[in-house]
């Protein structure tokens, strides 16, 4: 569910550029900008609209009569999707040469850099201060940081299209729920993008592919490294549409790819909204893509999960940075 963010290293990598291209770079900022603005505040007018009618005491009856084992088994697909995301980390390290992080300090700085910074919002400054205060101490230097955003956020890219790209084949009304596009033009997006990736992999194969110049180089993984990076980014959306399928409600029956697709797509939305922990753009979407369910009963599960996935891991990360700090200033 993380998104890591590559706009550090675009912003970096394209300094010193002529007049024109600050300019376009200044342009699509904005735009950027009125885009999040855009999907924050259409999200809490359907937010207004499906809630202000609802019950709040079925909304707790809901959360309290959750099964404890679906909220363990939930609990078990997100640890295991943090550990995916320590995978992201370990990849750029060893895609940039910095191979000599152990992974214990990788995993350290993956978790609590996702878990602060995609909570908090601000993600290009919170995040990359986190990554930077870890590995500084191991000898990477901003440019190094800034570098292992733009694979990382590569690896997110790659798995995001490759999911949605078969998803919106099979299930094309599922995402047609959420972005309100005609079946076949979902199926149309879906086969464009796993043919992009098909021609990104076909390209790299047929050698080395270097991006960025100077100290900013990045050479980029090869076809056999770009099937791992899919891979590791397949498995963290994976694991996180089986914890919110795990506990959605039982009745009516739904199949888990429609609920990988709705997922993914509302995790889409969140990142363009950057609101912090995509906080109201995530449920509204889900709610908008699934109304056969109850909604006091839909916005309990939704209102479990961001619990396991947000809150919890938050309050973890900021703990174990507290201990970091005091521990460094003891020594």
């Amino acid at each position: 569910m993380r998104m890591p963010d590559v706009t550090s290293f675009i912003a970096r990598s394209i300094q010193g550029a002529a007049p024109g291209s600050v300019s376009a770079r200044n342009g699509f900022s904005r735009i950027g900008i009125a885009i999040s603005v855009l999907v924050v505040i259409a999200a809490g007018v359907v937010l207004y609209h499906i809630l202000r009618d609802i019950d709040w005491s079925l909304v707790g009856r809901a959360i309290r009569a959750t099964p404890m084992h679906d909220v363990a088994l939930a609990a078990c697909f997100i640890g295991l999707g943090y550990v995916t995301l320590t995978f992201y980390d370990v990849f750029s390290l060893r895609t940039i040469g910095r191979g000599h992080v152990p992974y214990r300090i990788a995993a350290m700085a993956s978790f609590t850099s996702y878990s602060i910074g995609h909570n908090l919002g601000a993600t290009v400054f919170i995040a990359g201060a986190v990554r930077w205060r870890i590995y500084s101490a191991w000898g990477l230097s901003l440019i190094d940081v800034a570098k292992m955003a733009f694979v990382t956020g590569l690896t997110f890219w790659l798995g995001n299209i490759v999911v949605l790209g078969f998803c919106m084949l099979l299930v094309p009304e599922a995402a047609s729920a959420v972005d309100q596009l005609p079946p076949f033009a979902n199926q149309v997006l879906g086969a464009f993008g796993l043919a992009a990736i098909a021609g990104y992999v076909l390209w790299i194969s047929q050698g080395e592919r270097v991006i960025g110049r100077n100290a900013w180089a990045i050479v980029l993984p090869n076809a056999r490294l770009t099937l791992l990076q899919i891979g590791i980014g397949v498995l963290d959306l994976g694991v996180g549409g089986l914890a919110i399928y795990v506990l959605l409600p039982d009745i009516p029956p739904i199949d888990y790819v429609t609920v990988l697709v709705i997922y993914v797509t509302a995790i889409l939305l969140g990142f363009l909204s950057h609101a912090p922990g995509s906080l109201g753009v995530f449920e509204a979407a889900v709610l908008i893509a699934l109304p056969q369910f109850s909604k006091e009963e839909l916005l309990a599960s939704l209102l479990v999960f961001r619990c396991l996935y947000f809150v919890l891991p938050l309050f973890l990360a900021v703990s174990i940075m507290a201990v970091r700090e005091m521990w460094l200033a003891s020594r």
